[in-house]
């Protein structure tokens, strides 16, 4: 999950994304309603949390600016403004959820993981794939009925993985969705992190490589030898038919060579 942060109070923004991270939620940090547009214009989020009462653009026209964009991105406004009034006036701006300072970072949390879940495009609560059972709200995987520990990162990226369903996703989509917008795009972090995601999960590896696209889940194809489905944007397609996606034994090889071995992801 990523979440959008606009508050313009620094110590309290950076407690709260701090705190999230702590959850496994990325965050990012728009000071104002001109950053927090950019931001939105550049980046996909999964939930907005806004204070009403930012420089620039308020909080209020930021809320209308993300439900005339038609993304459907939940908003949860949050405020020292406590009167029903307020609230009335923020839900009908478009707010999903509201809530008053002071608050627990606990509950901001639950509300987040609440709103997430009701997601008009939700995703299910607890996704199987290929032997692997993901529980995105617990924070759990299993592989064939082994629980497998994982870090938060590795279970960032295997989330975005298995929500594929197959298809391929880029390095610069996992950065994207499993770090923030502080992230080095010309970090590692993506490779050594697969790396080590693929020596929990076990044998036999599961995660493939498509050399210079991305990474995917092996799943098995459909019945009668045909191509497994393209994911996104039809890249696993084209690479298979070239015969480009890595086996195990290429993996195991490229991985026992060093860093050099992934330089195409």
């Amino acid at each position: 999950m990523r979440v959008l942060i606009v508050e313009d109070e620094p110590y309290l923004a950076e407690a709260v994304r701090d705190g999230l991270r702590l959850e496994a939620i990325a965050a990012d940090i728009a000071g104002d309603g001109d950053s927090a547009l950019a931001l939105l214009a550049v980046h996909s989020y999964d939930l907005a949390v806004l204070d009403r009462d930012v420089p620039g653009p308020s909080g209020d026209e930021v809320a209308r600016r993300i439900v005339a964009s038609g993304s459907g991105i939940p908003i949860l406004m949050l405020t020292a403004a406590d009167r029903i009034d307020d609230k009335e006036s923020g839900f009908a701006l478009g707010a999903d959820d509201y809530l008053t300072k002071p608050f627990e970072l606990r509950e901001l949390v639950l509300r987040l993981r609440a709103l997430d879940r009701r997601r008009a495009y939700a995703r299910p609560p607890v996704r199987e794939l290929a032997g692997l059972r993901v529980d995105p709200f617990r924070r759990e995987v299993f592989r064939d009925g082994r629980y497998v520990a994982l870090t938060r990162k590795q279970f960032a990226v295997l989330d975005v993985l298995v929500a594929a369903e197959g298809g391929v996703v880029g390095a610069e989509e996992l950065l994207e969705r499993a770090w923030d917008a502080h992230a080095d795009p010309f970090t590692n972090a993506v490779r050594i992190t697969v790396s080590a995601l693929r020596k929990r999960l076990g044998e036999p590896w599961i995660i493939a490589t498509v050399p210079g696209v991305g990474y995917r889940i092996d799943t098995p194809g459909p019945p009668g030898g045909g191509p497994a489905p393209a994911g996104a944007g039809g890249a696993l397609g084209a690479a298979e038919a070239a015969g480009t996606v890595r086996t195990a034994e290429a993996v195991r090889a490229s991985e026992a060579a060093g860093p050099a071995g992934d330089a195409g992801a």
